[in-house]
C-alpha cells in the first residue's frame, strides 16, 4: 500500500508548530549522508573508528540521533561495532 500525500501536514506548518523537532530530523538526515559520503569516497577509511562524540560534536545533533545514524550504517553495512570496544568503518 502506497503513502498518498493527502492528510500530511505540510512542512512550513510543520516549522511553525515544531521548529526545533524539524530541525533536528533534517540535521540527522543531511549527517547521515554526509557520513555515508565520506564512507563510499573513502575520506574516512577502513577500519577508522567513528565515535558517537564525534558525530554529536561535528553535526551537532543529539547523542540519541548519533545512536540511530550509526545503526543504519551498520544496516547498511558501511560499518561494523563490536561490543564494549566501538564502531568502525567497513
Amino acid at each position: 500500500m502506497g503513502r498518498s500525500s493527502r492528510g500530511r501536514i505540510p512542512d512550513d506548518v510543520l516549522k511553525e508548530i515544531f521548529p526545533e523537532k524539524l530541525r533536528r530530523s533534517q540535521s540527522s538526515d543531511e549527517a547521515y549522508i554526509q557520513l555515508r559520503k565520506m564512507i563510499l569516497s573513502g575520506k574516512l577509511k577502513k577500519r577508522e573508528k567513528i565515535t558517537y562524540e564525534r558525530i554529536v560534536h561535528d553535526f551537532n545533533i543529539s547523542r540519541d540521533l548519533a545512536h540511530r545514524i550509526i545503526s543504519q550504517l551498520k544496516k547498511d553495512r558501511l560499518v561494523i561495532s563490536k561490543r564494549k570496544i566501538g564502531s568502525f568503518v567497513v
